[in-house]
């Protein structure tokens, strides 16, 4: 089973929609999955989980789109879509990641 992890926090616009892209991306690969939501909610906090900004997605602890940083905060991120920079990024993005990252679990 893959451990779905999405950080956020409240005052991001997007995450609600990178979650049902999530969800999307999960179900059509056929994964057998547990999505989390880790509500992010101090400078403090974001520094300890190493929060990219919100919406961020791990799996299995694994960042889909990793970044190296020294400063972490309650910030938006932005993904570079095929429609430009936008707020989530799409289910075949996701998709496209799962399976760079976990050629394994496809169809598990």
């Amino acid at each position: 089973m893959l451990l779905v992890d999405l950080l956020y926090f409240d005052g991001c616009p997007s995450w609600r929609n990178g979650l049902a892209n999530l969800e999307t991306a999960l179900e059509a690969e056929e994964l057998n999955y547990q999505i989390n939501l880790v509500k992010i909610e101090t400078p403090e906090q974001a520094q300890k989980e190493r929060f990219l900004g919100s919406p961020s997605f791990r799996v299995n602890g694994v960042d889909l789109w990793p970044e190296e940083r020294e400063v972490y905060s309650l910030s938006c991120r932005v993904y570079h879509t095929p429609q430009g920079m936008k707020g989530f990024p799409t289910v075949e993005m996701i998709r496209n990641r799962l399976r760079e990252i976990f050629p394994t679990h496809q169809n598990s």
